[in-house]
């Protein structure tokens, strides 16, 4: 199996088990330290620092618990591979469950991919339209 192979291997895994819901599995396909990247927006609960599998895994749920499972998803339009990098690009949408307000735009998220578990995620976001979402 080629490197770029492995890495689209372990990002398929990684967007399935964000799609199932699987934190367990997610955890596992984290490494122990991770390198997270993702806009501090202190008005939005699921976004803070993360750095160990469990806290990236964690991500997922807590997203869940903050908005509504039926008004929320996201849309995976590339994944372009490079070695153990990959860039996914897409778009995501969902409705605060505190405020009712909805959030969209385009995401691009860049997962680094090393002996098959994720060391760093990188998720660049609309966070304006969340925070926004989000305040009262």
């Amino acid at each position: 199996m080629t490197t770029e192979d492995a890495t689209r291997t372990a990002v398929q895994a990684f967007l399935n088990h964000r799609l199932t819901g699987d934190t367990e599995a997610l955890t596992a396909l984290f490494a122990d330290e991770v390198d997270w990247l993702l806009a501090e927006n202190p008005g939005v609960p699921w976004i803070r620092p993360r750095t160990t599998a469990a806290e990236c895994a964690a991500q997922a749920d807590e997203l869940a618990a903050h908005t509504i499972p039926e008004k929320a998803g996201a849309t995976v339009d590339t994944i372009l591979v490079d070695g153990t990098d990959a860039v996914i690009l897409g778009s995501l949408w969902g409705t605060v469950r505190d405020t009712g307000k909805p959030f969209e735009g385009p995401f691009a998220l860049r997962l680094t991919v090393e002996d098959g578990r994720v060391t760093r995620h990188h998720l660049y976001e609309n966070s304006r339209s969340i925070a926004d979402a989000c305040a009262s």
